[in-house]
């Protein structure tokens, strides 16, 4: 299985690049692991709200094949602590997917289409993170999840 994390717009703040490249590397062990920019929409303060969601979502849906399972990263999503969520990973490693995306939308979600299309959603807090910090702690949290699936000391218990 490969697991993809989709995320609009790039990161500057070269600290977190690097935490983010550090988790990337350790999730390498367990699982082919993509992390997917989709560029800032163009001239965006120009477009209202919806249609800068539904120009996002294109983008998004584009990157996906039918068979792709797509869980959106959403506040209204189901909320998991670590051991719970590396369970749910692993159902989906064990369902015979493919292909993961896991996706960080645009400053003001998702269009009604990315919705409709998406198998599920998970947030990762009540709490309002900025969407560059979302993806370090997504990423800590994958790698967590598979270091809980080994049995390996990383999570305390």
């Amino acid at each position: 299985m490969t697991i993809t994390l989709l995320a609009i717009g790039k990161t500057d703040n070269t600290h977190l690049i690097s935490l983010i490249e550090e988790y990337k590397k350790r999730l390498g062990f367990y699982v082919k692991f993509k992390l997917e920019i989709i560029p800032d929409i163009k001239n965006a303060k120009k477009l209202s709200e919806k249609e800068q969601k539904s120009k996002e979502g294109d983008l998004i849906l584009n990157k996906l094949q039918k068979s792709d399972t797509l869980i959106l990263l959403d506040e209204n999503g189901k909320q998991f602590d670590s051991v719970a969520f590396s369970s749910y990973l692993q159902k989906h490693m064990n369902s015979g997917i493919k292909n993961l995306f896991f996706v960080i939308g645009g400053p003001y979600g998702f269009s009604e289409e990315v919705y409709q299309r998406s198998n599920g959603k998970i947030s990762l807090s009540k709490m309002t993170f900025s969407h560059q910090m979302v993806r370090l702690f997504f990423i800590e949290q994958l790698y967590r999840g598979f270091t809980i699936l080994r049995n390996e000391p990383y999570h305390h218990r």
